[in-house]
């Protein structure tokens, strides 16, 4: 009988690293960011094909591995607020990480602040658009000033005296941080403040008063902003009530004198993503501000500045499309399961498909709407209609998408996606960011019945656009024809679907004209045809998908 204590005699098995690592995909930095065909195309159509020189550059650039960590880090290391200096002096200071300094000085450098104005050559707006759509895959924080600085150079123009001032420190491509005396800078960037706690979209409700000091143009706020993004902006433009009603007025924050004007900020928001860029809640009390155009009238003169805006944030929603798309492919072309690359799994194929023909519409949309603002400001008036109702238009539907896309394009790197490291959970984030800012979808819905309601020619505006491309496509027809009924019953409660409608057939309409057989038809079938279900990844058996992939993912990306 063998005793217990014997030991077992075993086989000798080797040793092996349990962290070994297999099937995981390489990192995707470096890449080409402007290795998008839907991109260069629609920026060479719409006038702006002296740009792609510089737009590929770019590209390189935000693709690299520098500036993808530029993006990492400004995301990780958040924005600080400094309320006093040691002494006890209030200061109402920002200060951000180095990254984040990066990002922008590169951002201004490369014309995507206020730099369009400044440039005479046609396409100059759609240039900046399509430079946007490339560095905004680094990370999306910091086009905030950049675009309120875009934006805030028409508004401006109202007050041609104090335009003369600011504005080529307002188109500067050299980005100078640091509160000094405005006029002492070598470029300038803008902010906003036009909401208040208690009425949010509703300005007309804002409380925040301006009183003549006596001095022609000259007036003191006093009040409470509510959300004001990028406070270490130069100058804002503000909304307040003046003895005539409400109005728009410039607030710098050094005053020409050198001493700071009072704008203390109360403390920064706490928010689900756009986590880079600090946005606050400013105190004005006995705060000194120019009149920017006529008093009472300030909706009116801000107005060009929110049409800017809007502008942008379609082409953010787009660029988080077109990144978190390539972050997806990369994935799914280096990861293997059940026996084959997830590439080369049906029903991946399907899905990611699916997103390249939504982002593939969502960047052709956004180009043309660049096209028609730069056409606009140069005094077309059949665009200047166009764009009015298209901006509104666009600025609903694809905010509204990019939650949805951003959900479909993490899962497809499964549990990986949901890591943070991946960089996935921050785009996540910062997609529904996009639909609320600069007006919810309500907002916008609204708005587009409003344009409908004043400006007949807004209407005559699209259904020109959409004539281009009339009997191409039978389902689009068919569209079309529902489109002009619907606007005969348009009302409140239905200004959701309107929208809707009007931007699925804006899109099939650009990419028949546009874009490649299989694209068009893919589109068509399901967005129009009702060959669609409520999840990507739904195209019909006869969708061609390696057509449709090869377009949107090249090897390079």
């Amino acid at each position: 009988m063998t005793s217990t204590l014997e030991p077992v005699p075993h086989t000798r098995v080797e040793p092996y690293a349990t962290h070994d690592v297999t099937n995981q995909p390489p990192p995707l930095a470096p890449y080409d960011a402007s290795e998008d065909t839907a991109l260069l195309e629609g920026l060479r159509r719409e006038g702006a094909g002296w740009a792609e020189d510089g737009i590929r550059r770019l590209g390189l650039r935000a693709g690299s591995a520098e500036a993808q960590e530029w993006g990492e880090l400004a995301n990780r290391h958040e924005p600080e607020l400094r309320t006093h200096d040691r002494y006890g002096n209030r200061v109402d200071e920002v200060d951000f990480h180095p990254s984040w300094h990066e990002l922008m000085r590169t951002a201004v450098a490369e014309g995507l602040a206020g730099a369009a104005w400044a440039d005479e050559r046609p396409g100059a707006h759609v240039a900046r658009t399509a430079g946007g759509l490339v560095w905004g895959h680094t990370e999306a924080g910091h086009g905030c000033p950049t675009s309120m600085t875009y934006a805030a150079v028409p508004a401006l123009r109202h007050q041609p005296e104090l335009a003369k001032v600011y504005e080529p420190l307002l188109t500067s491509r050299e980005y100078d941080p640091g509160l000094r005396v405005p006029t002492h800078k070598r470029g300038l960037l803008a902010g906003m403040g036009m909401t208040e706690k208690q009425g949010g979209s509703d300005v007309r409700s804002n409380t925040t008063a301006a009183t003549p000091t006596g001095e022609p143009g000259v007036y003191t706020l006093r009040g409470h902003k509510w959300f004001t993004s990028a406070p270490m902006c130069d100058v804002f433009l503000v909304l307040a009530q003046a003895p005539g009603g409400l109005s728009c007025f410039l607030v710098p924050r050094i005053l020409p004198d050198g001493t700071r004007n009072t704008f203390r900020i109360q403390r920064l928001k706490d928010k689900l993503g756009n986590r880079s860029n600090a946005s606050s809640e400013p105190e004005f009390d006995g705060t000194v501000a120019w009149l920017v155009g006529p008093e009472g009238r300030g909706v009116k003169t801000i107005i060009e500045m929110v049409n800017c805006t809007r502008l942008d944030c379609v082409m953010s929603s787009a660029t988080l499309m077109r990144k978190t798309l390539v972050e997806a492919g990369h994935h799914v072309r280096h990861r293997s399961a059940f026996g084959a690359r997830l590439i080369d799994q049906p029903l991946m194929r399907n899905v990611l498909a699916d997103l390249a023909l939504e982002s593939e519409a969502a960047t052709t949309l956004t180009l043309r709407l660049a096209g028609a603002a730069d056409r606009a400001v140069r005094g077309d008036a059949g665009e200047r209609a166009f764009r009015r109702i298209a901006t509104a238009v666009g600025k609903y539907w694809v905010t509204k998408r990019g939650p949805a896309f951003t959900a479909e394009a993490l899962e497809c790197l499964g549990g990986n996606g949901y890591v943070e490291e991946s960089g996935m959970p921050r785009h996540y984030r910062e997609a529904p960011l996009l639909s609320i800012w600069e007006g919810s979808g309500n907002v916008n819905a609204l708005d587009v019945l409003r344009a409908l309601g004043r400006e007949p020619d807004v209407a005559d505006a699209l259904f020109g656009e959409l004539a281009l491309a009339e009997g191409a496509d039978a389902r689009l027809d068919a569209a079309v024809s529902r489109l002009k009924g619907a606007l005969a019953t348009a009302s409140q409660t239905g200004a959701r679907r309107l929208v809707e409608q009007m931007a699925l057939t804006l899109q099939a309409s650009l990419l028949v004209r546009h874009a490649p057989p299989a694209v068009a038809d893919a589109f068509c079938a399901t967005r129009l045809g009702g060959d669609w279900g409520h999840a990507f990844g739904t195209l019909p058996d006869g969708a061609d998908l390696d057509a449709i992939l090869e377009r949107a993912l090249p090897a390079g990306v």
